[in-house]
C-alpha cells in the first residue's frame, strides 16, 4: 500500500469515526455536515426534521410490530446521495443495522448501481435528522421495499453524471462506459470520474430532479457487486470491540441511571419516600406520577438510591393469572365477549361444514404456543441528552421516525426538537420498536441537567420488555376416502395472523385470528406469529398423513400447488434421504420434516432426532433446510440469516418459555430461561435455492419457521408420542 492509499484509508476512518461520535452528533447542522463530508456534491433537500428527507409517518406499528412500510420514499435523487471531490460516496438511509446484514445489503445495492467498489461507499444510517424515514426496520422488509429505492437514485445519479459527461463532450451516452466511479470515451479513453463532476454546481442543481419512474436498474445477469458475498462493511470494528453500540455511548459529564420498577405486572405505587436518597451525595432523583428514578456517577451509586427508595415503597397490587392456567385463561376472554373476540387474516372457501360432515376420517387438535423472549446479546439501553429544549437520544431500536414520536408525545414536545440516532444494535428479532428505554432516560437527563445512559438490567429485559405472543390453535379438518383432504379449520387465538392461510390445496376452508385479552406485554417477534401457525398447522399435517395412511412427504407434495414451496420440500427430502432413512429410524431416533412460506420466500427442512425418554431430553442430530428466497444479494450473509434463525428456531421448539405467576416472572436470568448454547447445535446442512428470476425477499424471518414442527414430527416418528406445544416439554416424553 503506497502513501496515497494509507492517507485515503486513515481519512476514511476519520470520516466515519466522526460520523459515530455524540460529540459530533449533537448539535449537528446542515454546515457541519457538510463539513465533515468534505467538498464535493451534496445531493440533500431541505427539511424541518431531516437533512435527507421532510418528516414521516415511520409510526409503531400495528398489533404485530408491523408498522407498514413506513416513511416516505424520498422522490428526489438528492435525498439519497453525496458525492465527495475523493470520490466518497455516502449513501443515507432510516434503515437500522441489528446483525441482519443491512449496512452490507444496502452498500452493495447502491455501489452496483453506481459502478463504484463497495468500499467506495459509506452508509449513514438510522439518524433522524440526517436520513430519509424508510420506515421501520422489521418485516424483512428491508430488502424489498428499500433496497428498489436507494437503487433507483443510484441508479439515476449514475445517468445523470453520464448525461453530464456526455453533454460536456457532444457524445452519446452508448460512447461511453462507466467504471469504478469514472465515465471513460471507450476509443479515446478520455476520462472524467464522479469526484470531477461533484465540483460542479450545474451537476449539484441537476441532482434536485426527480428520480425518473423509468430508470433502469442492472439486471441479475449483469450483477457485478450483488450476488456474491461481501463482508459487513465494519466487520473489523465488530470483531475488534471498536465498534460503540448504544450500551457504550458516552457523553462528557454523563450520568448512569435507574429507575424503581413495580414488585408485579399492574402494581400502582400508592406512597414513597424520597429522602434518603436525595440526601446521598451526588445522587439526583426524578418522579414524576409513577415514574422514579435516580441518577449518579456510577450505575452502582445508582443502584443505591433505588434501594433506598423501594425499602419505603408502598404498591397497591392486582391479580394476575399465571402460566400454569395460560391457554384456558386466553381461550376464556377471547370467548367472553360472545362474537369470539376481534378478529382478523380470516379466509373462507366453500363450506368446512358441509365439507367435515361428508368426509370420511375427522380429526381435531389444540397446540399450545408459550410466550417467549427476544434475549438480544444486549438489552434496551439509551443515552439522552437536552440542550436549549432539544433531546439528543443515541439508542437500540429498529424504528428510530416511530420512537422519535414516541419521545415527542411521552415529553410533550414537537417531533422536529427531538433526534434519535441509532447505532448499530446489539441484536433485536423484533423486541425493539418501542421507545420507553429512550423515554425514562430522557426524564433522568431533564431532572439531572446532564446526559444519562440508561441501561436495563438482563432482568428489566425479561420482564418488562414485551415477549413473542403466546397463542392456542384449534383446527379440525376432513379426509374423504382417498385421503385427500375435503375440509380444513383453523383459528389461531391471540398468537398472530401471520402464515395463517394455508399453502395447501382445500375445497373447503376456514382460517381466523382471534384476539384475546393478553396477560403479558405482547408484540412483534422474528416472523411474527408465522412460527406459531406453521408449527400448528404442519405439526396437524404428520397427523392427519397418519390418519391417511400417507408418508408424511407424500402427503404434502398431493396437496401443494405452491412450485416454490415443492421445490424446496423435495429439494430437502433428497438431501435428506427421506425415504431411506424415514423407514430405518430405530427405538427413540427419529425424522421428521416440515414446509412452510412467509414473506414471498419459502424454507423446508429435515431433521433427525435422538429421544432420551427417562430425562425427557430430545438432542437435534442433523437438520437439512432449503430456502429460496428469490434472486440472492449476498450468499454469505443470507445463510448466516439461516443458521442464525435455526438456532433461534431450536430455543422455542425445546427450552423457551417464560414462566409466571402473581404477576412475577419466575424465570428471568439467563440462569433460568434457557436459550440453545453451542452444545445444543445440531450438523447443520444449508442449501440456498437461487431465483434470479424472482425478485428479491428479506431471508431473515422465514428459516425460522420450519425447524419447530419438523422436531415436533421427528419426535412421533422416534416415539409415537404427538406433539402439541412449543416448546416440546420433557414430562410428556417422560410420561409417555
Amino acid at each position: 500500500m503506497n502513501r496515497d492509499s494509507l492517507t485515503n484509508e486513515r481519512t476514511d476512518l476519520e470520516r466515519e469515526e466522526r460520523l459515530s461520535d455524540p460529540g459530533f452528533q449533537l448539535d449537528l447542522s446542515r454546515r457541519s455536515f457538510m463539513k465533515l463530508l468534505g467538498a464535493g456534491l451534496l445531493i440533500t433537500v431541505a427539511g424541518d426534521s431531516a437533512l435527507g428527507q421532510s418528516e414521516g409517518r415511520g409510526g409503531r406499528g400495528g398489533r404485530e410490530g408491523r408498522g407498514g412500510p413506513g416513511g416516505q420514499t424520498p422522490q428526489t435523487i438528492a435525498a439519497r446521495l453525496h458525492i465527495g471531490e475523493d470520490g466518497v460516496i455516502t449513501v443515507m438511509t432510516g434503515k437500522v443495522e441489528e446483525g441482519q446484514g443491512s449496512r452490507g445489503e444496502i452498500t452493495q445495492a447502491a455501489a452496483e448501481e453506481l459502478r463504484v467498489p463497495v468500499d467506495r461507499v459509506r452508509l449513514v444510517m438510522a439518524d433522524t435528522s440526517l436520513v430519509p424515514d424508510d420506515g421501520i426496520t422489521a418485516g424483512s422488509m428491508t430488502t424489498p421495499r428499500t433496497l428498489p429505492p436507494v437503487r433507483r437514485a443510484a441508479a439515476a445519479a449514475r445517468e445523470l453524471l453520464v448525461g453530464m459527461a456526455c453533454a460536456l463532450w457532444q457524445l452519446k451516452p452508448d460512447a461511453v462506459q462507466v467504471r469504478d466511479g469514472a465515465i471513460t470515451h471507450k476509443p479515446t479513453q478520455r476520462k472524467i470520474t464522479y469526484a470531477e463532476l461533484a465540483k460542479s454546481k450545474d451537476t449539484a442543481t441537476a441532482f434536485q430532479s426527480s428520480i425518473p419512474g423509468d430508470v433502469t436498474l442492472t439486471p441479475v445477469s449483469e450483477w457485478k457487486i450483488l450476488g456474491i458475498s461481501v463482508p459487513r462493511p465494519n466487520i473489523r470494528d465488530i470483531f475488534t470491540g471498536a465498534h460503540k453500540y448504544p450500551s457504550d455511548m458516552t457523553r462528557p459529564n454523563m450520568l448512569y441511571g435507574r429507575i424503581l420498577r413495580a414488585p408485579s405486572y399492574g402494581a400502582t405505587l400508592s406512597s414513597v419516600d424520597l429522602s434518603e436518597a436525595q440526601a446521598m451525595k451526588d445522587v439526583v432523583v426524578a418522579r414524576d406520577g409513577e415514574f422514579v428514578g435516580c441518577a449518579a456517577a456510577t450505575s452502582f451509586r445508582a443502584a443505591q438510591a433505588i434501594e433506598a427508595i423501594a425499602k419505603t415503597a408502598s404498591w397497591k397490587t392486582v391479580p394476575h393469572p399465571s402460566s400454569k392456567e395460560l391457554f384456558p385463561y386466553l381461550k376464556q376472554h377471547a370467548r367472553a365477549s360472545g362474537g369470539g373476540g376481534r378478529q382478523s387474516g380470516s379466509r373462507t372457501e366453500g363450506s368446512v361444514e358441509q365439507g367435515l360432515a361428508g368426509a370420511s376420517k375427522t380429526l381435531n387438535a389444540a397446540y399450545e404456543i408459550s410466550y417467549i423472549q427476544h434475549v438480544p446479546l444486549e438489552p434496551r439501553a439509551a443515552l439522552a441528552e437536552w440542550s436549549d429544549g432539544r433531546l439528543t437520544a443515541w439508542m437500540g431500536t429498529d424504528n428510530p421516525f416511530g420512537v422519535r414520536q414516541e419521545l415527542a408525545r411521552a415529553l410533550n414536545i414537537a417531533s422536529e426538537n427531538v433526534r434519535v440516532v441509532v447505532p448499530d444494535v446489539g441484536g433485536s428479532f423484533g423486541g425493539k420498536h418501542t421507545g420507553e428505554v429512550a423515554v425514562e432516560a430522557a426524564r433522568l437527563a431533564k431532572a439531572a441537567g446532564r446526559p444519562v445512559s440508561l441501561r436495563w438490567t438482563r432482568r428489566e429485559e425479561f420482564t418488562w420488555a414485551y415477549f413473542r405472543p403466546a397463542g392456542l390453535i384449534e383446527i379440525r379438518a376432513g379426509l374423504d376416502g382417498k385421503g385427500s383432504l375435503v375440509a380444513w379449520d383453523f383459528t389461531n387465538i391471540n398468537s398472530g395472523g401471520a402464515a395463517l392461510d394455508t399453502p395447501y390445496k382445500i375445497p373447503n376452508a376456514n382460517t381466523q385470528f382471534v384476539g384475546s385479552e393478553s396477560p403479558l406485554r405482547q408484540s412483534s417477534y422474528r416472523c411474527l406469529a408465522a412460527t406459531a401457525n406453521n408449527f400448528a398447522r404442519e405439526s396437524f399435517m404428520d397427523e392427519l398423513a397418519a390418519a391417511a395412511g400417507a408418508d408424511p412427504l407424500a402427503f404434502r407434495i398431493a396437496h401443494l400447488e405452491n412450485p416454490r414451496l415443492l421445490a424446496v420440500l423435495e429439494a430437502a427430502a433428497k438431501k435428506f434421504g427421506w425415504a431411506e432413512r424415514k423407514g430405518k429410524a430405530g427405538k427413540n431416533v427419529g425424522v421428521g420434516l416440515a414446509c412452510g412460506t412467509e414473506k414471498n420466500s419459502v424454507v423446508a427442512a429435515c431433521v433427525e432426532v435422538a429421544i432420551d425418554r427417562a430425562q425427557g431430553r430430545i438432542e437435534v442430530r442433523q437438520v437439512v433446510e432449503v430456502f429460496e428466497c428469490g434472486a440472492i444479494l449476498n450468499p454469505a450473509n443470507l445463510r448466516s440469516q439461516v443458521e442464525g434463525c435455526i438456532i433461534m428456531g431450536l430455543g422455542g421448539a425445546l427450552t423457551e418459555e417464560i414462566q409466571f405467576e402473581n404477576g412475577k416472572i419466575l424465570n428471568a436470568s439467563l440462569a433460568e430461561y434457557q436459550v440453545p448454547r453451542f452444545k445444543d447445535v445440531p450438523r447443520l446442512d444449508i442449501t440456498l435455492l437461487n431465483r434470479p428470476d424472482l425478485a428479491s425477499a428479506g431471508g431473515g424471518e422465514t428459516p425460522i419457521i420450519a425447524i419447530a414442527p419438523a422436531i415436533a414430527n421427528a419426535v412421533f416418528n422416534a416415539t409415537g408420542l404427538r406433539i402439541r406445544s412449543m416448546p416440546i416439554r420433557g414430562s410428556a416424553l417422560r410420561q409417555g
